[in-house]
């Protein structure tokens, strides 16, 4: 059976290993035992993203995880429309790798338009063969409704 959480983040630096945290609860409320590094990986490159290129003045970002019985699906969403580049940064570059790293670490990643604003930039695990049975953290009650990012 599917479950999702979802939290807001403020455009600040310290929200991107806030967002880890949360992630970490989320996929740990689930006992799932795979994949975790790969996925708290790249919610700290996506939330960097968001916080730095995504977000207008005066809007955080929404970092959403959904799990099933053979995927672990993560969201950011933030308030630009803005599409992301996967650069080829110079081996002496300091940045520039983060979805490099989301493309080479999900088995698929995408990006697509929010209404009424911004984008979301989601990705893939695959769980299957793993030995999770998902755990409804408490408060974890399934929400498909658009949420909107401020």
């Amino acid at each position: 059976m599917p479950e999702s959480l979802q939290q807001f983040f403020e455009a600040r630096r310290q929200s991107v290993r806030k967002a880890r945290e949360f992630a970490t609860r989320a996929l740990d409320g689930w006992g799932l035992t795979s994949r975790t590094e790969d996925i708290r990986l790249c919610v700290s490159e996506l939330a960097t993203n968001a916080v730095l290129h995504g977000t207008a003045r005066g809007h955080g970002f929404l970092v959403r995880l959904d799990i099933d019985d053979n995927c672990v699906r993560l969201e950011v969403h933030d308030s630009r429309r803005q599409q992301p580049v996967v650069r080829e940064p110079a081996a002496t570059d300091v940045s520039g790798r983060g979805l490099t790293l989301v493309a080479a670490l999900s088995d698929e990643w995408g990006v697509r338009d929010r209404t009424p604003l911004g984008k979301v930039i989601w990705s893939c695990f695959k769980t299957a063969g793993d030995d999770t049975t998902p755990i409804s953290p408490p408060g974890s009650d399934r929400d498909d409704r658009p949420v909107e990012v401020r």
